[in-house]
């Protein structure tokens, strides 16, 4: 049974029901596709009344820090010569060429919008069971 947080009172029942409902089915596949692992779960349960946008801050500061983190990635790997000190610094290993790694780089870049965007749907899904007056279920 999942557990709730972030309620308010505001739309009937069968509403809130289907908002929930929508969210768990949608989390569920962010699972399954291996979008989301246990990391996620523990973050929302650090989540409470107190903070109730902590995973969404959590979040935005990672797409802000990854966001700089390939920027910085990009720039050393298109320098003539590459600064490798600098792609060492951001990456553990480095396989092939420059241009591999540029190849890369942009599966990594495709990766991260495509799970912001996963994460700003289940977030505006939230804010639509909270603004229902339902409880936001989270994942046991």
């Amino acid at each position: 049974m999942p557990r709730f947080h972030g309620q308010s009172n505001h739309a009937p029942v069968d509403i809130v029901n289907q908002l929930q409902k929508q969210y768990v089915d949608y989390l569920s596949s962010l699972f399954h596709e291996g979008v989301l692992d246990d990391q996620f779960t523990q973050l929302q349960k650090l989540q409470d009344e107190s903070n109730p946008d902590f995973t969404v801050e959590v979040a935005t500061l990672f797409f802000v820090d990854s966001d700089k983190l390939i920027n910085n990635m990009a720039a050393a790997l298109e320098r003539s010569p590459v600064d490798f000190k600098q792609v060492d610094a951001d990456v553990h290993q480095l396989k092939g060429s420059s241009s591999r790694c540029l190849i890369c780089l942009q599966q990594v870049k495709n990766e991260c919008a495509v799970l912001k965007d996963k994460l700003q749907n289940l977030f505006r899904m939230e804010q639509q069971i909270v603004g229902a007056g339902g409880s936001v279920p989270l994942m046991d």
